[in-house]
């Protein structure tokens, strides 16, 4: 297993993107966009991370911190565990050990295969394969 990313929710993500790339030689992906959530994001890749990457995301009513579910800052951290059947795997281990299962298996909208639980301490934690 390897640390995967680590995402970030901000309110001007153009502007987040600009400042990781200007100081921290980041290389974004293309922005995705998913039109019935409104989420927006970007990966952001580093020289010499050993392939572990940053996301930044943000939704439109971020604007709104008593309408927003999800806070500013760090949102999840993301594990790649190999392959879908790990990920289907780990995810029914962390149900029977009781941990909260936040989102079931399944393939995003961008295209992983993921699940995310919380950690005792309400952490969100991704699995992705």
């Amino acid at each position: 297993m390897k640390l995967d990313h680590v995402a970030l929710y901000v309110k001007d993500l153009e502007g987040s993107k600009a400042f990781f790339m200007k100081y921290f030689d980041a290389v974004p992906n293309e922005k995705y966009h998913n039109p019935r959530t409104g989420l927006m994001t970007y990966f952001l890749t580093f020289a010499d991370s050993g392939g572990a990457r940053l996301e930044i995301m943000t939704r439109p009513e971020m604007a709104d911190p008593v309408r927003h579910p999800f806070a500013l800052g760090w949102a999840h951290l993301s594990i790649k565990v190999g392959s879908p059947e790990r990920v289907r795997a780990l995810t029914d281990r962390l149900r029977s050990d009781g941990f909260e299962i936040v989102s079931e298996p399944r393939t995003t909208g961008d295209g992983y295969y993921e699940s995310c639980f919380l950690d005792k301490e309400g952490n969100q934690i991704e699995l992705v394969a």
